[in-house]
């Protein structure tokens, strides 16, 4: 390798060892989205500053610390995106396509960008699949994302080892009223709290709630109760959850210090957390954002999504066991010595079989190498069967079919039989 040419830190490369474990996931999302009936939206990476400043508060540690902005040669600033939910709104927004209350139920994957330092499960690239719904405003949205995320759970093999903790927030009304006591309370015990918690007091003290600091935790059990701070609203926006999921038998745990890292959500907030990754334990989380539209610039839009991140649900599949690695590249793998002008005519008995079969995985030897360093190579593919094509079998228009997982004898096919062979061996 030239001498400095590697990744950036924090922006990992993907090998094609670890893509058939992506690629799994991927088409569990993509089929338990659709048969809820979402659709797929496509985003760009970048976007202008201004999206997430108001958006996600210029006061949250996303904003300050951990965003990749620049300027381009317009002298504009902008951002490679840190999340999702902005663009998704942006891009809904500017196509018009939540005027006269259209429904809009989306789904976008793809990476996000932030600063922060690298460790197991977090990366300064990372990948999330977002899930957003428009213009429907009650709980049963609120509890289908749900739904469908336990069925994801399920469908992944992966559902014994998470779980979901649930919390409602409140209106933004409700919350200025709690967040003055709140700060009254933690201001006159300000030197008990950790040093994020005491610089959140002044910025975001709700996200003190979340502070992983025991001494903290231990100071806000006599801090005032956000649920007693709620609007009769808000209570049975959550009651109504609640009995839905209680119906369809997903259990949960209410956290009334689960707030969210982001400032635009209100009311429903939840998390499907595991114990198997140590302390990045966030698989999955979201909430309701009412205001987020109508921050933005737009009119009120009722709105409702989550994010999952893809490195934290790989390592949680490889962690259970709930993916065992396949090493097959090819059903079959064909190893082909003559010469240059003879192989013109195995490509084309080649091809003819891709033709006929084209779910059937063959991979061709190119390298004009020996049968033996092919063979070893069919070997390693993890093939079945390795089907060998020689000048001999040219003329006689024949191949071998040498069986590579067993100790079965290899055996002399007629080309006019092939295809019929293929089919009883991958296809009956």
């Amino acid at each position: 390798m030239a001498k400095g040419l590697k990744n950036i830190k924090g922006m990992v490369d993907l090998l094609p060892q670890d893509t058939p474990l992506w690629q799994h996931i991927e088409a569990k999302i993509n089929h338990v989205l659709s048969s809820f009936g979402y659709q797929e939206i496509r985003l760009p990476i970048v976007e202008y500053t201004d999206l997430f400043k108001r958006s996600i508060g210029e006061v949250t540690d996303i904003v300050e610390k951990e965003m990749y902005t620049f300027e381009d040669r317009n002298e504009e600033s902008l951002t490679l995106r840190p999340e999702g939910t902005a663009s998704c709104v942006r891009a809904a927004m500017q196509h018009a396509m939540l005027d006269n209350s259209q429904v809009q139920r989306l789904w976008y994957q793809g990476p996000m960008f932030r600063y922060e330092r690298p460790q197991k499960g977090r990366q300064r690239q990372f990948h999330q699949v977002g899930v957003e719904t428009f213009n429907m405003a009650g709980a049963q949205v609120d509890a289908e994302l749900i739904l469908l995320s336990h069925k994801l759970w399920r469908s992944l093999g992966v559902d014994s080892h998470v779980r979901l903790e649930l919390n409602t927030i409140g209106s933004l009304a409700d919350r200025n009223r709690y967040k003055a006591d709140l700060v009254a309370y933690l201001s006159a015990h300000k030197d008990q709290l950790d040093d994020d918690s005491q610089r959140r007091l002044d910025t975001n003290p709700l996200r003190i709630l979340d502070s992983k600091a025991d001494a903290t935790q231990a100071l806000l059990d006599n801090a005032p109760n956000l649920h007693d701070y709620l609007s009769e609203e808000s209570l049975k926006h959550f009651s109504f959850l609640k009995a839905m999921l209680d119906k369809a038998e997903i259990p949960y745990t209410v956290n009334p210090r689960l707030v969210r890292g982001l400032d635009y959500y209100n009311d429903t907030v939840f998390e499907w957390i595991t114990d198997a990754l140590g302390a990045q334990g966030t698989v999955c989380g979201g909430g309701r954002y009412d205001g987020l539209v109508e921050q933005l610039g737009g009119k009120p839009v009722p709105a409702f999504g989550f994010a999952l991140g893809m490195e934290r649900l790989a390592l949680l599949l490889l962690e259970t066991g709930a993916f065992l690695q396949e090493r097959q590249q090819a059903d079959i793998y064909a190893a082909v010595v003559c010469e240059p002008e003879d192989y013109v005519t195995a490509f084309g008995w080649l091809n003819q079989l891709r033709e006929q079969y084209p779910n059937l995985r063959l991979m061709t030897d190119c390298s004009s190498g020996s049968f033996k360093s092919q063979l070893k190579k069919a070997d390693k593919s993890g093939a079945t069967y390795a089907l060998v094509i020689g000048s001999n079998e040219l003329e006689s228009e024949t191949v071998n079919l040498k069986p590579l997982r067993d100790d079965a004898e290899q055996k002399t096919v007629p080309l006019s039989e092939l295809s019929d062979t293929v089919r009883q061996l991958f296809f009956e």
